[in-house]
């Protein structure tokens, strides 16, 4: 009997043990699946399958369950991401804000002005509509240049805001050609002023200056329309707007007398 009694003790606390290593593992399990890195890696794998909504969520939970871990960090800036790729710019754009106010010494800072400015470049219109977004734009990549010159997101953000400025120009050419043939001319000389003044880069600048020489003839301010067009030639001489602006004007005093006076220009 009392080896009997022996036996079931020690059968106890077998058992006892047994239960103790399992829910020992099991808190060690649960512990490991609530770690803020795990948490991470599993909404970061949801977001690579594009279950942006249930990532979203799982960020979200991150923040609140580690607000003071890296982790919650790196979610901020994921569920921003994750507006922009929802083309939700607007809170894309809060979000990045609230991370800048929050962060201002943050390493990856570059990336997130630059997110910014990415947000109101998908934003532009064309250049027949409202600019609104082509200056927020703007501002926004020069914003990256300024802070973070030797940033990867500079040379890009350089590249975006000649395209940019190409989208303004295209605009300020497009009312000053408006102007031109509703023979509003100094209205269209201030547009085709800005593009030659401002947007010197891009594109549009032969045909600018062309467009101010055709505007000056119009008026009968035929040295202003020889200038521009001297202008022209010594900038683009292979262009076809220079082309047309030598037909023009040679048509005030005939070719010997407009070169003549393009060469007292160029002297002085």
């Amino acid at each position: 009997m009392i080896k009997k009694f022996i036996c079931l003790m020690l059968l106890y606390t077998c058992i006892c043990c047994s239960n103790n290593n399992i829910e020992s593992n099991n808190s060690k399990n649960n512990s490991q699946l609530v770690d803020p890195e795990n948490l991470y890696k599993l909404a970061k794998f949801n977001f690579d399958q594009q279950n942006f909504e249930l990532s979203k969520n799982q960020f979200t939970e991150i923040k609140k369950l580690f607000p003071l871990s890296n982790e919650a960090i790196q979610s901020e800036i994921m569920i921003a991401f994750i507006n922009y790729v929802q083309m939700d710019y607007d809170t894309a754009i809060l979000n990045y804000k609230k991370i800048i106010n929050k962060y201002p010494s943050h390493k990856e800072l570059d990336y997130v002005y630059y997110m910014i400015a990415m947000c109101n470049y998908e934003q532009l219109q064309n250049e027949a509509l409202d600019g609104y977004y082509n200056n927020l734009a703007l501002n926004s990549f020069n914003q990256v240049i300024k802070r973070f010159p030797e940033s990867k997101y500079a040379k890009d953000s350089r590249q975006k805001i000649i395209l940019v400025k190409s989208n303004i120009a295209a605009k300020h050419m497009d009312i000053g050609r408006f102007y031109l043939n509703n023979k509003k001319y100094i209205a269209a000389l201030n547009r085709f002023k800005v593009v030659v003044d401002e947007f010197s880069i891009t594109k549009f600048t032969p045909e600018a200056l062309h467009r101010m020489v055709e505007a000056y003839y119009e008026m009968g301010m035929y040295e202003e329309s020889y200038n521009t067009a001297a202008l022209l030639g010594y900038n683009y001489p292979n262009s076809k707007w220079y082309k047309y602006s030598y037909n023009l004007v040679e048509q005030i005093d005939g070719e010997e007398t407009f070169l003549k006076k393009v060469r007292n220009f160029f002297n002085g």
